[in-house]
Formats: C-alpha cells, sequence, structure tokens
C-alpha cells in the first residue's frame, strides 16, 4: 500500500496531480486575462473615455494609474485570502478568487465613460479596478501551492511552474482578443464598442474555471496541518515573527519579474504605438508572440529549477533578463521599418530570457515557508514587492520615457538596477539554505 501522497507512480494520485495542475492553470488563465486586459488597453482606450484631457501624456499616465492601483489592492487580497487559506484551505479561497475577479472585469465591460456620467466613470473604474487586484492577489498563491503542494518533492520546481503558464496564456488571449477586435473594426467603432467585448468574454471564462475548481480535492500537506491542528492564530504575524529575512530576499528577487513584464508586456505596447508610430495590431500581436513562446519555456526553466537549483537558473536568469534589454530597446529604436526584427525585440526577451525568472520563481517562494504560513507567506511576497516592481512600472516608464526626450535608455538603465536588486536578493536565498545539489531547501526541512 502507497501511503505516499506524492507519489505519482500511484495512478490515483497521478490522476489527481493532473487534475489540480489542470484547474490551476485554467483558473490563473482567466485570472490573468481579466488582469492584463486592463493593463492592454489602458493606454490606448481608458486614457481617451475615461481620462480626458489635453494632455495626452497626462491622461495616459491617469489611466496606468488606475492599473498602478490593482497592484496596490492585490496585497490586501494575498493577506486575506492567505489568511484563510492557511486557517480553511486552498481550495475554497480559489473558488472565491475566481468569482470576484469575473464578476469586477465584466461590470468594467459595462461601465459607461466619462461622456456619459462624468467623474463617477474614472471613480468606478477604480473601484472595480482594486476588486480585480484583491481577486489575482489572493489567486496567484492559492493556485502555485495546489500545484507545489501536490508535487513530489524532486518535481516541484516544474509542477508549481505549471500554473505560471497561466499568465503567459492570459497575456496571449488579452492581446490577441483586443488585436482581433483592433484588426475587424474601425478605430471609432474599437472605442465605441469593441473593447468592451474582450470584457464581457471574462463572463463565460469564469463558468468553465468554477465548474473545474469545484471538483479538485484539497493539498495533502494542508489536510496534514489540519488533521493536527497546527494551524497558526494569525498567520501573518506568525509569517512576519519567524521568517522576516525570506520575506525581504523573496520580495527583492520579485523586482526584476515585475519590472521586466510590465515593460515589455503591458507598457511596450503604447511605446510601440504612441512613440515608434506603428500600427496597433502589429504591437499587440508582438506582445502576443511572446506569450506563446513562454508557455514553452516556463516550464522548461521550471523543470531544470529541479536539476540544477533554483537560485542558480533565478540569478542568471535575473542578469540575463535585464541586459536583453539594451539590444530589444536598440532595435525597436532603429529597426521600426523591420516587422520581423521589431517582434523578435519583444519575443526573445520577454518570451524566453524572461521565462528563466518567472518558471522557477513559484517553487522558489514556496521553498522559504513551511505549510502552515505558506499560502500568506508567497502571497504577501508576491504581491506586496508587486506594489512597486509591478504597478508603478508603466507610470515610471512613461516619465523616464519624457526625461530621455522620447528615447527609452533611462528605461533600459532603470530595468538593470532591477536586475541586480533580484540577482543579490537571491544570492542571499542561495546562501541561507540551499541544499548540496543547488535547489533550495525547504524552510519546513532547515
Amino acid at each position: 500500500m502507497d501511503n505516499n501522497p506524492n507519489n505519482t507512480n500511484n495512478p490515483k494520485k497521478a490522476k489527481e496531480l493532473r487534475k489540480v495542475v489542470m484547474a490551476s492553470v485554467i483558473g490563473a488563465t482567466i485570472e490573468w486575462y481579466d488582469f492584463f486586459l486592463y493593463g492592454v488597453v489602458a493606454g490606448i482606450v481608458f486614457s481617451k473615455l475615461y481620462f480626458p484631457g489635453g494632455d495626452p501624456l497626462v491622461s495616459t499616465m491617469l489611466a496606468y494609474g488606475t492599473f498602478a492601483v490593482g497592484f496596490l489592492s492585490r496585497p490586501i487580497g494575498g493577506v486575506i485570502f492567505g489568511h484563510f487559506g492557511d486557517k480553511i484551505g486552498r481550495k475554497s479561497m480559489l473558488v472565491m478568487t475566481l468569482m470576484i475577479m469575473g464578476i469586477s472585469t465584466f461590470l468594467i465591460g459595462v461601465l459607461p465613460t466619462y461622456d456619459h456620467i462624468g467623474y463617477w466613470a474614472p471613480g468606478l473604474l477604480l473601484f472595480l479596478r482594486v476588486l480585480q487586484g484583491i481577486g489575482l492577489g489572493g489567486e496567484w498563491g492559492g493556485a502555485v501551492l495546489m500545484a507545489y503542494e501536490y508535487a513530489p518533492p524532486k518535481e516541484r520546481g516544474f509542477y508549481a511552474s505549471l500554473p505560471q503558464i497561466g499568465l503567459a496564456i492570459g497575456l496571449c488571449l488579452a492581446s490577441g482578443v483586443v488585436a482581433i477586435l483592433s484588426y475587424s473594426l474601425s478605430d471609432a467603432q474599437f472605442l465605441s464598442w469593441g473593447w468592451r467585448v474582450a470584457f464581457i468574454l471574462s463572463a463565460a471564462l469564469v463558468f468553465i474555471g468554477m465548474w473545474i475548481r469545484l471538483n479538485v480535492m484539497e493539498t495533502p500537506e494542508f489536510q496534514a496541518v489540519k488533521e493536527k491542528n497546527a494551524e497558526t492564530q494569525i498567520p501573518f504575524f506568525d509569517l512576519l515573527k519567524r521568517y522576516p529575512g525570506n520575506v525581504l530576499k523573496g520580495m527583492g528577487a520579485r523586482y526584476i519579474d515585475g519590472v521586466f513584464f510590465n515593460i515589455f508586456g503591458v507598457f511596450s505596447i503604447t511605446y510601440l504605438t504612441n512613440t515608434i508610430k506603428i500600427a496597433r495590431t502589429e504591437a499587440l500581436m508582438g506582445v502576443m508572440a511572446s506569450a506563446v513562446v513562454m508557455c514553452f519555456c516556463i516550464p522548461f526553466f521550471g523543470r531544470l529549477s529541479d536539476r540544477i537549483g533554483r537560485t542558480k537558473v533565478f540569478f542568471w536568469g535575473s542578469l540575463i533578463t535585464g541586459v536583453s534589454s539594451i539590444p530589444a530597446f536598440w532595435i525597436m529604436l532603429n529597426h521600426a521599418d523591420n516587422p520581423m526584427l521589431l517582434w523578435c525585440s519583444v519575443i526573445i526577451p520577454l518570451g524566453v530570457l524572461y521565462s528563466a525568472v518567472y518558471g522557477p520563481e513559484a517553487a522558489l517562494f514556496c521553498d522559504l515557508f513551511d505549510a502552515k504560513v505558506r499560502y500568506t507567506g508567497i502571497s504577501f511576497v508576491y504581491q506586496f514587492s508587486g506594489i512597486f516592481a509591478s504597478g508603478l512600472t508603466p507610470i515610471i516608464a512613461t516619465y523616464l520615457l519624457k526625461t530621455g526626450n522620447g528615447e527609452p535608455w533611462h528605461i533600459v538603465g532603470y530595468i538593470l538596477f532591477a536586475s541586480l536588486v533580484s540577482a543579490v536578493s537571491v544570492a542571499m536565498i542561495g546562501r541561507g539554505g540551499s541544499q548540496p545539489d543547488g535547489r533550495m531547501k525547504p524552510a519546513h526541512a532547515r
């Protein structure tokens, strides 16, 4: 009789693991689709319909300001759902986060514009963006935990990387749907009603995700905590008491992830469209192609982290990803007339190299905490650092572009700074507790 709940040689356990992974990937895809859809259209739609003004730069920065608010509210969702996820269970929290995200995204799709309801329009848009952030704040931690805690210990880097594909698929869907609508409709039609279709579609995706998530079991590792009555009274306080160093190092490691993704996956669309003056559809297709490539590269680097060590993959990924911004922006600036080169300047850095950071990241953060505070721990590290690393990045990039007189080199400098911070942080994580083969030693095993 096989009593190991993580043994994938047991057909029943292997089937359950596949179901959990599928539920995590599909749920994460829906959540990221909803969240990034906002970022994709912020600079090209919301700046015109919800923040009209005489200065396009100010309107764009206001639109990106509401994009940033979603990141400000994500730590709230991370702490709330992390608390109950560590007390009640992972599964029930994931059902709630999906509902919050889906409803708020649908309502954005039917929200009247500034011309119809005045200042209520940006106010309500801001409120719905806050709800999106709260939903995603609780979603990410639960999705990766389900896969991580079900997986065999020696394969946790790979399995925890699979829900990370949800980011790539969600971005692909968001940019792809907007690109199709943008290509099929005139500018007037797209601004009038076309963009709304992409948000309203979220309702159908949520029903699919809910059905799948309601049919998975709680993770064996958390069930063991429940059976021993070992839950922490207030997981967040216990986290700060026992793991303050891991929290800080994890947030530092996250820096390049948030900065790089939001410059190449979000800001680049506005940059290529408004500054380089290429067609909006062409810019969107470049980002979408990057997301497709990422779907294959993320699990590759997750598997690599199981074999040679998470900190090693993440360290070199941080540095190489940062340096890749130099040739990428040089190509954008000097070869806008060459579509293939232009697409490569986005696809290679974002689709391939960035995956070396994002692939092992989930398992790296999970290794930092034990099961009693793990949902709270990884959610707080990922979401709180996201305020600075992700949410403010499009605003910072817009400002740096202006200070650089339309040239991107100040932005490149910011990316390089972020890559150094992350590389140093992950090196400190490695020195704090690695196994002989270079992988992080999980917190509960130290």
